[in-house]
């Protein structure tokens, strides 16, 4: 049921996102500590701010009134990705080629299921990661379960 409701909603929000300038990153339905949570993450260039989150929270939540595609209650959170933003689509690959990402496999490729490194594209429906010293790897797209983006913070001191 669960899958369900996550495939309406975002068939609802996407076009509701896109005409707010904004991409649907993911969307979860999770039950925590005895409450259930619809959870809309977004982004765009430049990154999400708070306006952002409330503009689309506003147009979202009469849009799910009236669809109703959830039988229970809920609370509703539109938020950012976060600095470790999930890649999803297929595009994701490719805009976040050069930056770096760990990705998690469904069954080991090249004999591990864990692996971090700098994105260099899709091509053939697999993910390219530079390992550095350890070299290449082409995850097939299919085989990966999760990826995320590792969070990169310039530290510059003051001098």
């Amino acid at each position: 049921m669960s899958a369900a409701i996550v495939e309406t909603v975002t068939a609802l929000v996407e076009p509701l996102a896109a005409r707010e300038g904004l991409e649907v990153v993911d969307v979860t339905f999770t039950h925590e500590s005895g409450r259930w949570y619809l959870r809309v993450f977004i982004d765009k260039p430049g990154g999400v701010g708070v306006d952002d989150c409330e503009r689309l929270s506003e147009v979202l939540s009469p849009a799910l009134d009236e669809k109703d595609p959830i039988p229970r209650s809920y609370y509703l959170e539109v938020s950012s990705p976060g600095l470790d933003r999930p890649l999803k689509r297929e595009r994701d690959f490719e805009r976040f080629r050069g930056r770096r990402a760990t990705v998690r496999t469904r069954t080991a490729v090249a004999g591990r299921r864990r692996f971090t490194g700098v994105l260099g594209g899709l091509s053939d429906g697999r993910v390219k990661l530079d390992l550095g010293a350890e070299g290449e790897v082409l995850i097939p797209r299919e085989e990966i379960t999760q990826a995320k983006l590792v969070p990169e913070i310039g530290w510059e001191g003051k001098k």
